[in-house]
């Protein structure tokens, strides 16, 4: 007889998947959304019409919401460094990032801000990066590991001669991104997004079950 091996609902994964499960019980909301307190993890769902991206929009019609588009979170200013402790100030950092999200979306030319949704959970910080992890190598976003950029800030002086993010690529608009050469050309790009779905199914399910 096989023996059940014990359940620990403390070892990293299923501490995650508690997050996540909290996270996927969010009614999705618009972007940007209104101003609130705390850091956290995000999904992104896209619902629009861009051809490329139709096996998404195909998953989160009818308010399914079934596959993020991008994944991310937001941790508290200081917190990378340590320097604040256990228990530093959250502030708006998670707000914040989705209104710089909004932005960017709203200063392409080839996508509406009104065909996007998301969901958020303020997370204590320490447990931020767990979740992150476990969204990313679940649903295996096409903004986080295909089309690359999509977060970047603009370049500080250092970088101002960098490449433009595939991102940018595909969706010209940010001021700051048009002064970059670009490394890879749309076509390109549409190539590695129609090979990503080839591989991997635009509806991954629940990571928690």
């Amino acid at each position: 007889m096989d023996q059940p091996t014990p359940y620990n609902p403390l070892t990293k994964r299923n501490l995650a998947g508690s997050i996540v499960s909290k996270l996927l019980n969010q009614t999705p909301q618009e972007l940007p959304p209104a101003k609130f307190v705390g850091a956290g993890i995000y999904l992104i769902y896209y619902t629009g019409d861009f051809s490329a991206y139709a096996p998404i929009a195909a998953a989160n019609i009818n308010r399914k919401f079934a596959q993020p588009i991008y994944v991310g979170k937001a941790v508290p200013a200081g917190a990378r460094k340590g320097g604040k402790g256990l228990d530093t100030p959250h502030g708006n950092a998670l707000c914040n990032r989705l209104s710089e999200h909004a932005e960017s979306i709203e200063a392409a030319k080839n996508i509406s801000i009104t065909d996007f949704r998301c969901r958020w959970l303020v997370v204590d910080e320490v447990f931020i990066p767990l979740g992150e992890t476990l969204l990313i190598s679940h649903f295996k976003p096409l903004w986080n590991l295909v089309v690359d950029g999509f977060g970047n800030h603009p370049p500080g002086g250092g970088r101002a001669k960098g490449k433009k993010p595939m991102w940018d690529v595909i969706h010209p608009g940010r001021g700051w991104a048009s002064q970059l050469a670009a490394a890879v050309t749309q076509a390109e790009v549409f190539t590695l997004i129609k090979q990503h779905f080839e591989t991997t199914p635009a509806v991954a399910g629940d990571p928690t079950v």
